[in-house]
């Protein structure tokens, strides 16, 4: 559908008063559209004419929008936004992804599961180069400068958007070792007796929240033996039989499988996240950040495959399960 010449007046006279705006001076406007200062100045004139509303207030040294042009201001400037999102979706659409994209991506599930991904992704899309940061600080995309983020968490009210990726559990593990030589614990308060290896980044790391057969949450303090920022030494250290471990399913499953850890406590129901892709809510989403959020969606939908062997464990009761 193509505009009349009425309306196509009636667009140009749109984005000469964004142009007006944005430059702060009608010479301005005229200079970066590459007219006349008379043509902008008469397709301003033309609009306010026919609004019947006065959008602008001229001085001899600058140009101030009026309550009302405010308003109208804001709304050209989405139809504007949304006219250019429109042509790019159009020239992107059959185009190959190109271009950069810069990631901040949390450090065990990064390496573990988000890296290998990542990699698959970059062999079909040869043309798109990769910055990621591998970190379990929370970066402000908008001033640091990322494209999006990978998050494991309750997420608080924010102006970014947020896509869920997977269901993140987490396990109460321990290895055969250490529960043959003290035992698996029977309900959840146990734990104060048995050493525990907490995770220090969680926002409580020394209180472990659980739900019971009652449906009712509740928490204990654990018996602090060690504590560490990284989730992969923590596994390792309750491998090695150094204490009961309470960690995401994506980073023991492995152990599990191998029979180097078991799950215990399993009648409860130990804290549940989701690991979200967020980016900011701009106007026009780039191509390529859209691309890698619904490759990871795809990649990780259903039942992840870091849950699947030890539900199977748990539904034939190899696990440790104990009792309300």
């Amino acid at each position: 559908m193509f505009l009349n010449a009425q309306q196509m007046d009636r667009f140009q006279e749109i984005q000469t008063f964004v142009r007006i705006v944005e430059a702060g001076s009608i010479s301005g406007a005229a200079e970066r559209m590459r007219v006349a200062k008379s043509v902008a100045s008469r397709r301003l004139s033309d609009l306010e004419s026919r609004l019947g509303v006065q959008l602008l207030q001229r001085t001899t040294r600058r140009i101030n929008l009026t309550a009302t042009g405010r308003s109208f201001y804001e709304r050209c400037v989405r139809i504007l936004a949304d006219v250019d999102e429109a042509e790019l979706a159009v020239t992107e659409e059959h185009a190959e992804l190109r271009g950069a994209l810069r990631i901040a991506v949390p450090l065990s599930f990064g390496l573990l599961h988000l890296g290998p991904a990542i990699i698959d992704f970059m062999q079909e899309h040869p043309g798109v180069r990769f910055e990621l940061d591998f970190n379990d600080r929370q970066v402000d995309l908008v001033q640091e400068g990322f494209d999006a983020a990978i998050r494991i968490a309750r997420l608080s009210d924010s102006s970014l958007i947020a896509r869920r990726l997977a269901v993140v559990n987490h396990l109460v593990c321990a290895s055969p070792g250490y529960l043959a030589q003290y035992g698996a614990p029977g309900t959840p308060p146990d734990l104060r007796e048995h050493p525990c290896l907490v995770y220090s980044n969680a926002p409580t790391p020394e209180t472990w929240s659980y739900t019971g057969a009652s449906g009712e949450p509740r928490s204990i303090q654990p018996h602090v033996r060690l504590r560490s920022s990284n989730g992969d030494f923590l596994r390792d250290a309750a491998i090695a039989g150094q204490g009961v471990i309470m960690e995401p399913s994506f980073i023991v499953y492995q152990a599990i499988e191998q029979g180097l850890l078991v799950p215990v406590l399993t009648d409860y129901q130990w804290p549940t996240l989701n690991a979200y892709a967020l980016y900011p809510q701009t106007r026009h989403l780039s191509r390529r950040v859209r691309a890698l959020v619904d490759y990871l969606a795809q990649r990780f939908a259903g039942v992840p495959y870091w849950d699947r062997c030890w539900k199977a464990e748990v539904a034939s009761g190899r696990g440790a399960r104990g009792a309300e």
